[in-house]
């Protein structure tokens, strides 16, 4: 069987408990490296920019799955470059608590940002983001825990939605499995960057989970190197 036809269902080496801190810095930085210059925080400060509210006062941002908090670090440096800079409340969420603490380290320079230790569907917020986001988090996720996310972004996100993940491709497969064992001196990068591929999506899966959560209005655009732009905007 073609084994890009399906979203794999191997598991991924950063989703198994226990790896040491050591570990967890130097994947959290080389996937940072990577998302720099293959064009993965650029997406996200897209996704970002799609679904800004149309008064420029105070907003809120949260993102599921965080990680070393990098996404939100580009989002702040796209908007500290404003000739009007919007005053932004920066949230982030992960359920290893090894992201979190890297993410308060790594994030000192985000003047209102806050980083919680949970799974993302038991915070509760005071007052809902008006954006939420996720980069590189729904290939991790079955369709089943995807469906059961989308229900709870609708129910969260006061303005609006977007995720940033991997089209499933053969030559997306090989490139990364190319780089990756010639550049890469993290063993979870290694294993876990070709895995991702095969975890992630097509555009017609994409159309059919959302169209499972009931969530008609969206637009789901292809960016270079091979990711999915999928954003969801409340009217």
């Amino acid at each position: 069987m073609n084994r890009f036809a399906r979203r794999s269902c191997l598991s991924e080496l950063i989703d198994a408990p226990g790896i040491p801190f050591a570990e967890w810095s130097a994947c959290l930085k080389e996937l940072d490296f990577i998302n720099t210059w293959l064009g993965g925080h650029r997406i996200t400060v897209e996704g970002f920019k799609k679904l800004l509210p149309a008064d420029n006062g105070r907003l809120s941002v949260a993102e599921i799955g965080c990680g070393g908090g990098d996404n939100l670090k580009a989002i702040h440096a796209w908007n500290r470059k404003r000739k009007k800079p919007l005053n932004i409340h920066y949230t982030g969420i992960d359920l290893n608590k090894a992201c979190i603490d890297f993410a308060r380290e790594n994030c000192r320079e985000l003047p209102s940002a806050n980083f919680v230790h949970a799974d993302y569907r038991t915070v509760c917020f005071g007052n809902r983001p008006d954006i939420i986001f996720s980069s590189l988090f729904c290939h991790h996720l079955s369709d089943p825990e995807l469906k059961q996310l989308f229900d709870w972004l609708k129910e969260n996100a006061g303005g609006g939605f977007f995720m940033n993940d991997l089209h499933r491709s053969p030559l997306a497969y090989h490139s990364i499995r190319a780089l990756t064992r010639l550049f890469s001196r993290s063993y979870l990068v290694k294993n876990d960057a070709p895995v991702s591929v095969l975890r992630g999506f097509k555009r017609k899966e994409w159309q059919d989970l959302l169209a499972e959560a009931g969530i008609g209005s969206y637009a789901i655009n292809w960016r270079w190197a091979f990711r999915y732009l999928v954003s969801v905007r409340y009217e």
